[in-house]
């Protein structure tokens, strides 16, 4: 059985749970500058160059958690150029400045962060060459050094401030109760690399060299239990490269207890947090369920 995720694996959109659906696709379009792709009851479905970044889903009989329940950290939305992301930082500020909360210089990637309409983090960053990336081993160097914003915007937002290009989800940063047990599954069942660790406060994932697909921390969450039905994360989506791809990931789960729903096209399950996580294959689109 292979025991590793294949390095192609990506992240695939995030379904939110959201008690305004109308409001929430606003802040996602007016104002991140994604495109709706599809809609469906009760649903939308938005993302740039038909790939979708987030499925918001109106739940409007759930309640917010605490902050201090695991789940949702952020969503990292990848632009493909630094102008892409001067456009859509632009744009949010601009409409939503009050959903600003800070900008980082990752040393691998240059982050804005915000949170949208429900409380949802949320990162919008533009990747540094990976030529550029040092490693240390098998750990990526990452910092977290100012980076101000208005010097960014001056330096590359273009005239018509147009959010254009590829914008989709890099990865994903979660609230967990504990490093160790996050470690256990993330990386020693589904099968990610560890390429960070902060000691008990965070951990940092991914496939195929990349930075991190995955980030979890404990900084808000120390200690929390199994999440229990609440606005916010819906569900976070594996990509595989193909079926062979997946059938080790569903025989690494099985082999380790965990419950799976596999109607042969794709594998759910949840994480020690009873975070939805779905893995399909590349090419076929899972469904927000």
């Amino acid at each position: 059985m292979t025991d590793a995720l294949a390095p192609a694996t990506a992240m695939g959109a995030v379904t939110l749970d959201v008690a305004d659906l109308d409001g929430t696709t606003r802040y996602y379009t007016e104002g991140v500058g994604l495109d709706v792709l599809a809609t469906a009851p009760g649903q939308v479905t938005v993302g740039r160059a038909a790939v979708p970044s987030l499925v918001l889903r109106h739940s409007a009989g759930l309640r917010h958690a605490s902050r201090s329940a695991a789940g949702l950290y952020h969503t990292a939305v990848l632009f493909d150029s630094r102008a892409a992301l001067a456009a859509a930082v632009y744009s949010v500020a601009t409409r939503y400045p009050r959903s600003f909360t800070g900008s980082s210089d990752h040393l691998v990637s240059q982050a804005f962060y915000f949170d949208d309409p429900e409380g949802n983090g949320v990162e919008l960053y533009w990747d540094r060459p990976r030529a550029e990336w040092a490693w240390d081993g098998t750990t990526v160097r990452m910092a977290t050094l100012a980076l101000d914003p208005n010097a960014f915007l001056r330096e590359h937002l273009q005239d018509d401030a147009r959010p254009l290009g590829l914008a989709e989800v890099g990865h994903v940063h979660l609230k967990v109760g504990d490093i160790a047990t996050a470690h256990g599954f993330y990386v020693d069942v589904l099968g990610f690399d560890v390429t960070a660790r902060f000691g008990d406060q965070a951990l940092f994932v991914s496939a195929g060299g990349y930075h991190h697909h995955v980030g979890m921390n404990t900084w808000e969450s120390r200690g929390a239990g199994p999440r229990t039905p609440a606005l916010g994360l819906g569900q976070v989506v594996l990509r595989v490269p193909d079926p062979e791809a997946l059938g080790a990931l569903g025989d690494r789960l099985r082999t380790a207890g965990v419950a799976v729903r596999d109607d042969g096209r794709e594998l759910a399950f949840e994480d020690p947090w009873r975070n939805a996580v779905r893995a399909a294959v590349a090419d076929a689109s899972p469904t927000a369920r």
